[in-house]
């Protein structure tokens, strides 16, 4: 049985192989404007998603645009000797859940306080080929 186990985390590590994925964590923003941006690049070449984030006006695409590259950088930290242009890169998945709020209150009018909720988004990001579709 053990050696089953082996061969099961040596394939796991084999199918990963083409596989990279990044986080960001707290990402001061809130998920409906992230969101936004990240449904744009969904199923998008790693080149293709680059250029549409650089030239979006919105701010959640900067953002954006360092997890993808952080996802890129790890995906070549596993393949040494690969080359990311041969490689046929895409955004796999992408998922923008929400995380922690700041809550502040507001002056309001006749002594009461109106609630502010300052939002932020977890960011995740999944790199993989296109074949692996």
């Amino acid at each position: 049985m053990g050696s089953r186990k082996r061969e099961s985390a040596l394939a796991r590590k084999i199918a990963n192989q083409d596989v990279a994925k990044a986080i960001h964590n707290d990402c001061p923003s809130s998920p409906r404007k992230m969101r936004l941006v990240v449904d744009i690049i969904r199923g998008v070449e790693v080149d293709k998603a680059l250029s549409i984030l650089k030239y979006s006006k919105k701010d959640a695409s900067n953002k954006l645009e360092k997890v993808l590259l952080s996802a890129m950088a790890n995906w070549q930290s596993k393949n040494e000797g690969a080359d990311i242009e041969e490689a046929n890169l895409i955004v796999k998945e992408i998922m923008v859940d929400s995380a922690r709020q700041l809550k502040r209150l507001r002056p309001a009018p006749q002594g009461r306080g109106h609630r502010i909720r300052k939002r932020s988004n977890h960011i995740t990001l999944i790199l993989g080929t296109k074949d692996n579709k």
